[in-house]
């Protein structure tokens, strides 16, 4: 079976491991950067209601309609624009590389950040170039980038917005000139901009080459699997066609445009969520050994003592606090660990734990 499966596989897919995902079961879950809050109990039962109306039985709406009208009232969508929608930002961004995929061809971002935009662009069958950030402050280097846009002619440039995993926002003006030098697509990533007041959203038709995705993950909505692309039609309508026919399933477009329609609920959440990323950032700040990264995300950037992360993730591990060990994963991200912003109880615990392991 080897030698058929070293035959058919390709060997760059042979040479790398699955997404891992942790089982997290009973554990305080600071990983992933999830809302920690649920519905209220009214809303649920309402929401409940909602759902006995699916029509199992037949396809979604191929297009979402009710589910885009919703979207464009809720995030401000400009009218001249067009939207994608997909079964999360990560299938968003395979059809982008589908779209675009030729032998040669080259996709570019800064690193470290979202790690899907390497993987998929592999899975295409693409090159990948990753640009290190300044070690310093995790800032974009500009020379290099549009050194390396210059070299490699890049059909696709992601740009997180803030990054995921350092949490900071990127200067306007580098990615305005990125956007500039770029001979193909530039997509800003705005997952995390429920926590940020800063978006590309407004500039959206300045550049030809501009495009925005967003998901509704972060904001309270992870377990629905729904990402959004926004940008010109022309662009959009190519985009379209390697999409798979019914990706929004019926359940995620009912409970989607619910949820919507309670935006204000969500939107509370996240301002409750803002307020204890400042209170938690605050405190870890005290531990004179951490060095810890402001954030414009829903999680913070640690970086431990040398040599320290791995135990620390373990010890925390073992109290039953599950966060992200980021220790190995890139050179820039030696001996750091991402909290998710999590309940008020539950960023205390973490933080007991902390006074615990490391004074």
């Amino acid at each position: 079976m080897n030698a058929l499966i070293n035959k058919l596989i390709r060997p760059e897919i042979r040479a790398i491991n699955a997404y891992h995902v942790p089982a997290a079961t009973g554990f305080i879950k600071l990983d992933a950067m999830e809302n920690p809050y649920s519905l209220p109990e009214t809303l649920a039962a309402e929401w409940h209601e909602t759902l006995h109306r699916a029509e199992l039985n037949r396809y979604p709406d191929p297009t979402a309609q009710q589910l885009q009208k919703m979207l464009r009232e809720a995030m401000a969508i400009p009218n001249e624009m067009e939207l994608l929608l997909g079964n999360g930002s990560d299938e968003l961004i395979q059809m982008l590389a589908l779209a675009v995929a030729m032998p040669g061809r080259t996709i570019l971002s800064v690193e470290p950040s979202f790690v899907m935009y390497r993987m998929i662009g592999l899975f295409a069958g693409m090159n990948y170039i990753g640009v290190p950030l300044n070690a310093e402050n995790f800032s974009i280097d500009l020379p290099a980038v549009l050194n390396a846009i210059e070299r490699t002619q890049p059909a696709l440039i992601y740009l997180a917005y803030p990054n995921n995993p350092t949490g900071n926002r990127f200067d306007v003006d580098d990615m305005v000139q990125i956007i500039q030098a770029a001979p193909g697509l530039v997509i800003v990533d705005e997952a995390y901009s429920p926590f940020t007041d800063a978006s590309f959203l407004d500039l959206l038709g300045k550049w030809p080459n501009l495009l925005v995705m967003r998901t509704v993950s972060k904001m309270g909505l992870a377990g629905l699997r729904l990402g959004y692309l926004i940008g010109a039609p022309e662009w959009l309508r190519e985009i379209d066609k390697v999409r798979l026919p019914y990706n929004i399933n019926v359940l995620t477009q009912l409970s989607a445009t619910f949820a919507l329609k309670h935006k204000a609920v969500f939107d509370a959440q996240t301002q409750a969520i803002r307020r204890e990323r400042g209170h938690l950032f605050a405190a870890l700040s005290q531990f004179t050994a951490l060095q810890v990264y402001s954030s414009e995300a829903n999680f913070i950037l640690v970086r431990t003592p040398p040599n320290q992360a791995n135990d620390i993730f373990a010890e925390l591990k073992a109290r039953k606090i599950l966060i992200k060990n980021l220790h190995g994963t890139h050179a820039l991200l030696h001996d750091c660990l991402r909290l998710t912003v999590g309940l008020p109880k539950e960023n205390a615990a973490l933080l007991t734990a902390l006074h615990d392991l490391i004074g």
